[in-house]
């Protein structure tokens, strides 16, 4: 059974950076509130499930796919981020 992807605060701002999409930015394109998103990135509050699926959507449809802590294609050990297309 595949894992479920885990979006971590660190991630979502590197997400961002690499799409250059602002927090509102990104709260809008994933229909949720900017302090939503300014609080998780600073680590003030962890997100819903329904919340972290709605972020990781938008991300992944900017462009950007999530790398977990586990990945074993080669890349570096550690979660990260990287293009999935050309912007």
């Amino acid at each position: 059974m595949p894992h479920a992807k885990i979006l971590l605060p660190a991630q979502c701002r590197a997400a961002r950076g690499l799409i250059n999409w602002s927090q509102g930015e990104l709260a809008d394109r994933a229909g949720v509130s900017r302090s939503t998103v300014k609080d998780f990135e600073t680590e003030r509050h962890a997100l819903h499930h329904s919340t972290e699926r709605l972020l990781i959507d938008a991300i992944e449809a900017g462009g950007v796919s999530l790398i977990s802590a586990d990945a074993t294609d080669g890349a570096a050990a550690g979660p990260g981020v990287r293009f999935t297309r050309p912007t």
